[in-house]
């Protein structure tokens, strides 16, 4: 009998990126359990991934290759063999460059895997759509985007603090942010600040599991945390306890951004945000007086037309106080923008034979009914199921149904996306192939080694795209790296960060921190903006058309009067505690665990439609609807619905979730979307 332990990490889009050990005995995985070693995973896993090896082995798992013989939609196939689907692939493909150009494809690549070979961005397969001159995502990802911009804008990064420093905080405010759910390793260090005697408060519209567990729990009205955030400040000011220091040395614009605060009195806030003035004056005195105050905030707070603002305006509160020069104190967002790795090197822009169109990922209903110069003729699906996740449902069936678009689907399991496709490809899973990880919440780098063989005829992406390099005659040498060799050429650089890091010394141990001290001030010496400051005033942001200083950008439809009269309800689609996005959302036992779906409504909303607790309702806006079942409950304030992502349509009795109600519409900056920002009504369903 051999036993061996082989290294790996969770490719799921989750800021833990947890290292796991996967135990295989002759040569079947047998155990899978997180890496205790691991400085941030030490050694625990979440309800979702504990049972990943059991998904690996599911009686759902796609093996070989399928050509579809129903109608779209229909999810009929039969099977076919690899080299069949390829030559089909390559004359298509082939056919539509010639036709219209290669613009006219479009890889649609979504963050199924998080892994920088078999998904991110691209991976290393995107020099393959490159050398194709396909069209390119405009904004890799529909979940960060808006954030990311805003805290360019103000830190010059979306980088911030690094969140084991949470562990030296006397006050954290978990800033729209589920970390009990979303990314459970960050707890411990939170604990570890409230065993010193660290204060915590939950800003979140619901109760959440972690809500629940803070000191403190305020619920402000979606979309208005940027105006509780110059409230609070606001009160700072009031008290006296700016750090002048701070901002005199290490920030611009702060005189005119003094004036903007000023404009947002605890009373004005507390109209806004739903929130007593009393409790947005007690909190703003606590944070006044409280050396260091940490600020945790993660992607659900920016999905709606002013989220970029928000997130801009969220990091000013450290600048202000001066929390950022501080260890213990900032904001904490994602730690991506850390990791110096050579993405160029592995997606070869270099190698498009002319500079290409951007589509939106959010827009993918528009993008496929509505573009014409050249329409979209050939969709590639890697990663993602947007049948299930992307806004505005019935427009993105509408798009996937034309019998003139080719759609090819990489997948593990049968989604929704896949019934869609004409090719169907399986793809390996995390324990079968090798791939580089990065950290959104932590500063560590991950291997992960295949550990076992791939089941049936499953393939690694980067190898599927190889084999069509191969079929379509293209002759640029790099399209056939192998992983190793793609791996090598992510770590090769000259970024301080990845000093040391070798990718022999990271397959040894699996995992390796950046080269970045403890504890670390990233902005110690200067911020990334153009003027080497925190920018509370931005040229670079007048420059592109938006409000120069941080402020309040409101939410489209949670301001909109008139939209509001028809639609009453902001619906929140939150994450479940047992999906991750999409996947796992056909797994038997988790969707056993996370229950039926449902809405979550007040009581006094409930009683206003005459509802009662377990009736199935419609949830609707002009947009589309989601029939479901609603549950009565005080962890939502008034005016507010709450429901949780990641169910399959095609496993609802209705064939459509929540997405049917969001709109294709952008948020304030960057092209995010606006999952949050969604006014809808619930009445009685009819009877089925």
């Amino acid at each position: 009998m051999t036993v061996t332990a082989v290294p790996g990490a969770c490719p799921l889009d989750c800021p833990d990126t947890c290292a796991w050990t996967v135990t295989v005995r002759d040569g079947q995985a047998v155990e899978l359990r997180g890496n205790r070693e691991h400085p941030f995973t030490k050694g625990a896993l979440c309800v979702k991934v504990n049972r990943y090896l059991d998904h690996t082995r599911a009686p759902d798992r796609l093996l070989y290759p399928l050509r579809r013989v129903g109608r779209k939609g229909e999810g009929r196939f039969e099977r076919i063999g690899w080299d069949q689907a390829l030559d089909t692939i390559a004359d298509r493909l082939a056919d539509v460059v010639e036709r219209h150009g290669g613009e006219a494809i479009w890889p649609y690549y979504g963050t199924g895997t998080m892994g920088y070979l078999q998904g991110l961005s691209g991976g290393g397969f995107g020099r393959f759509w490159n050398a194709l001159g396909a069209s390119q995502h405009e904004a890799y990802g529909i979940c960060s985007r808006a954030g990311g911009f805003g805290l360019g804008y103000t830190l010059g990064t979306s980088a911030g603090m690094d969140p084991e420093d949470f562990a030296h905080a006397r006050l954290i405010l978990l800033w729209g942010t589920n970390t009990l759910t979303s990314g459970h390793h960050l707890w411990k260090f939170i604990q570890a600040a409230q065993r010193s005697g660290a204060y915590l408060v939950a800003i979140d519209p619901i109760r959440t599991r972690t809500a629940e567990r803070a000191d403190e729990h305020l619920a402000p009205v979606p979309g208005t945390d940027a105006a509780l955030a110059l409230g609070l400040l606001n009160v700072i000011v009031a008290e006296g306890a700016e750090d002048r220091d701070y901002l005199e040395r290490h920030t611009l614009g702060w005189e005119p951004f003094r004036d903007r605060v000023a404009g947002f009195t605890p009373e004005r806030v507390a109209a806004i945000t739903g929130l007593p003035a009393e409790r947005i004056v007690a909190l703003g005195r606590r944070i006044a007086h409280t050396r260091p105050t940490a600020i945790r905030a993660t992607m659900g707070l920016q999905r709606h037309a002013g989220g970029g603002t928000a997130l801009r305006t969220l990091a000013c509160i450290p600048g202000v106080t001066g929390d950022w020069g501080r260890p213990g104190g900032g904001l904490s967002y994602s730690t991506g923008a850390f990791f110096g790795l050579n993405k160029p090197a592995l997606t070869r822009p270099d190698l498009r034979p002319h500079p290409v169109r951007t589509l939106q990922m959010t827009r993918l209903g528009e993008g496929l009914l509505d573009l014409a110069d050249p329409p979209v003729k050939a969709l590639f699906v890697l990663g993602a199921n947007p049948m299930a996740s992307t806004p505005h449902h019935n427009r993105v069936r509408a798009g996937l149904l034309r019998e003139d678009l080719f759609t090819v689907v990489v997948e593990q399991f049968p989604t929704d996306t896949v019934d869609y496709a004409d090719i169907v490809l399986p793809s390996t899973m995390q324990t079968e192939h090798a791939d580089v990880h990065a950290g959104y919440g932590h500063l560590y780098l991950a291997w992960n080694e295949p550990a076992v063989p791939p089941p049936g005829e499953c393939l690694p992406t980067t190898e599927t795209l190889r084999r069509l390099a191969t079929r379509m005659g293209l002759r640029e040498p790099s399209l056939y790296d192998t992983d190793e060799e793609l791996a090598e050429q992510l770590l090769t650089t000259d970024d301080p960060s990845l000093t040391g890091i070798t990718l022999d010394a990271l397959r040894k141990q699996g995992w390796a921190r950046l080269n970045v001290p403890r504890p670390f001030l990233p902005f110690r010496d200067g911020f990334p903006t153009p003027s080497g400051r925190l920018e509370f005033y931005s040229a670079r942001a007048a420059r592109d058309g938006l409000d120069p200083l941080a402020g309040y950008t409101p939410a489209s439809e949670v301001d909109d009067v008139d939209r509001a009269r028809r639609y009453p309800l902001v619906l929140l689609a939150t994450a479940s505690h047992f999906f991750l996005n999409t996947v796992f959302g056909n797994a038997a036992a988790q969707r056993k665990r996370a229950g039926e779906p449902h809405v979550l409504l007040h009581p006094s909303d409930a009683a206003d439609r005459g509802l009662v607790d377990g009736q199935r309702v419609r949830v609707f806006n002009d947009r589309g609807a989601h029939v479901t079942q609603v549950r009565l409950s005080d962890r939502v304030r008034p005016g507010v619905a709450a429901t949780t992502k990641g169910h399959w349509p095609k496993l609802l009795a209705t064939g459509s979730n929540i997405n049917a109600t969001v709109d294709e519409r952008d948020t304030d900056m960057g092209g995010g979307a606006v999952f949050h920002d969604n006014r809808v009504q619930i009445e009685p369903a009819p009877e089925p």
